[in-house]
């Protein structure tokens, strides 16, 4: 009789506990939840700046010019890109127009739409936007500004305490999309589509990660994706100090695959990449009389390439060091896009 009696419990306990170890695996392997809350698109970005300021191990990075605009967005809402932003998810719209389509519509360039975490002062943050913006709308009872920047309509929505998502599309429901998504409670299984099918080729724990459908033929493809694609494909670059083939919690592992429709066009990815990295290890290699860079060097030693099927994979290691000298050099002509300037408000 006691067996009887236990059996349904025991059963209950260990049903409860197989759905919540299902729903953690799948929220670890769920897109961050900035990520999901980004409209379909052909290209997305994500960006985890706790990891980078970690990497940066402690150091200060190289001061940032400011332009006027921005000096005053910092001073109107205490909010400084390279101090209080947390996370950054991106997503890309090609034009309907370029080969293959896109989801821009019929705007003649890419469109882009984001969320961003981080530190914000909620009431200066919306003073300043009522402020520049030419209008307001209510929608579910989040304010939508629009404000004209450079001739767009860039659509920019509070969404929490520490979330603001924007969108430069000419379709207003694409913002209205973000805002509904954010009222939901996230889900393991939500996100576009593209992300849902290509995510899980992110490496775990990654403080940056790409995933983009690339057009070769595409107008702005030119002397960029077009040299190294001869047809469609879908890459996933990401980074993360989690290696599974580098045990070393002091670098980032960087791993990038390339899928695409035939195994023929993976090797010749492959072939194009390494005659790169090649010409430019040697051309490092003989500049300076003292020799090459030791993080250089290390990167180039470290670039492992390899062909799985129809897919082209590259493995590398970047050092702190390495990452530190980049972000050296691309820091001083670095400015956060200037805050538009105040344009009237219509009625």
């Amino acid at each position: 009789m006691r067996i009887r009696r236990t059996f349904p419990i025991v059963l209950a306990v260990l049903v409860i506990a197989a759905a919540v170890t299902l729903a953690v695996q799948l929220r670890k392997h769920a897109p961050p939840e900035p990520a999901r809350l980004l409209p379909g698109a052909d290209a997305f970005f994500y960006l985890d700046l706790s990891w980078t300021r970690r990497a940066n191990a402690g150091k200060e990075l190289p001061a940032v010019s400011h332009d006027p605009e921005y000096e005053r967005f910092i001073r109107e809402t205490g909010f400084q890109f390279e101090r209080d932003l947390d996370e950054a998810a991106f997503a890309v719209h090609y034009p309907a127009s370029w080969p293959g389509g896109g989801t821009g519509g019929a705007a003649p360039e890419p469109r882009f739409s984001e969320v961003l975490v981080g530190k914000f002062h909620g009431e200066r943050l919306t003073a300043y936007l009522r402020q520049i913006a030419r209008s307001v709308e209510n929608y579910h009872s989040v304010d939508i500004f629009t404000i004209l920047v450079e001739g767009r309509s860039l659509r920019v929505a509070v969404l929490t305490a520490d979330s603001v998502a924007a969108s430069n599309h000419n379709d207003p429901a694409v913002i209205e999309g973000m805002v509904d998504r954010s009222k939901r409670l996230a889900s393991p299984f939500g996100g576009p589509a593209l992300l849902r099918q290509y995510y899980k080729h992110v490496q775990l724990a990654s403080l940056a990660w790409l995933v983009a459908r690339i057009e070769p033929s595409a107008p702005e493809a030119a002397g960029g994706w077009g040299t190294l694609f001869a047809k469609p494909a879908t890459i996933v670059v990401s980074g993360s100090f989690l290696s599974p083939l580098h045990l070393r919690a002091d670098a980032v592992h960087l791993r990038a695959e390339a899928f695409t429709q035939s195994p023929d066009e993976a090797r010749g990815i492959i072939d194009k990449v390494s005659i790169f990295v090649a010409l430019t290890h040697a051309a490092e290699t003989s500049v300076g009389t003292r020799g090459p860079d030791a993080d250089v060097k290390a990167f180039f030693d470290s670039v492992q390439m390899k062909q799985e099927g129809d897919r082209a994979v590259l493995n590398a290691t970047v050092s702190p060091g390495f990452l530190r000298k980049a972000l050296a050099e691309a820091s001083p002509e670095t400015v956060p896009p200037a805050a538009p300037a105040p344009v009237p408000a219509t009625k």
